[in-house]
C-alpha cells in the first residue's frame, strides 16, 4: 500500500506539487488514494490524505472510516492529523518524518494526544528512504 502512495506522490509532482501520497485500505482493498493537489487545485486544503479521506468517507457512506489504515509517504501535518483523528481511522503509517510540521511526534502529536477521544495506531518509517528520495529530489530541482 506505501508503494501505491508513493505512485500517488509522484503524480503530484507532475503537476507541481509536493509529492505526497495516501492510501487508505481496509482488509487488503483500496478505499481511496490521492496525492497532493493544492497547486491543480489552488487550494490550500487540497492535502493528500484530505482528498483521500473525503473520497474513502464518500464511498463508505458516511464521516468515519473504520477499520482502515491511512498509508502516507510523509508525517501528516497539523490539519491532517486533525482530520485523521476526526475520521476515527484506527492507523496510520508514514514513510518520512517532517521535521518542520510533522504532527505524529515529530514538532506536534496531534495524533498522540491525550485529551482527544480518538488516538490512531501510528507506525513511522515504511519506506523511509524511498519517501525522503521522492521528497529531497523535487525540492532540489526548485533550488
Amino acid at each position: 500500500m506505501m508503494r501505491l502512495a508513493l505512485d500517488e506522490a509522484g503524480r503530484a509532482a507532475t503537476h507541481d506539487d509536493v509529492p505526497i501520497g495516501a492510501v487508505i485500505a481496509r482488509d487488503g482493498e483500496i478505499l481511496a488514494a490521492a496525492g497532493n493537489e493544492r497547486e491543480l487545485r489552488a487550494d490550500p486544503t487540497a492535502h493528500a490524505e484530505i482528498l483521500a479521506l473525503r473520497a474513502a468517507a464518500e464511498r463508505l457512506g458516511g464521516w468515519r472510516i473504520p477499520d482502515a489504515t491511512i498509508y502516507i509517504t510523509l508525517e501528516p501535518c497539523a490539519m491532517c492529523a486533525g482530520a485523521i483523528v476526526l475520521a476515527r481511522v484506527p492507523r496510520v503509517v508514514y514513510g518520512a518524518t517532517d521535521p518542520k510540521a510533522g504532527a505524529a511526534g515529530s514538532v506536534l502529536d496531534v495524533l498522540g494526544e491525550p485529551r482527544l477521544n480518538h488516538r490512531p495506531a501510528v507506525d513511522a518509517g515504511l519506506l523511509f528512504q524511498e519517501s525522503r528520495a521522492l521528497l529531497e529530489r523535487f525540492f532540489a530541482a526548485r533550488r
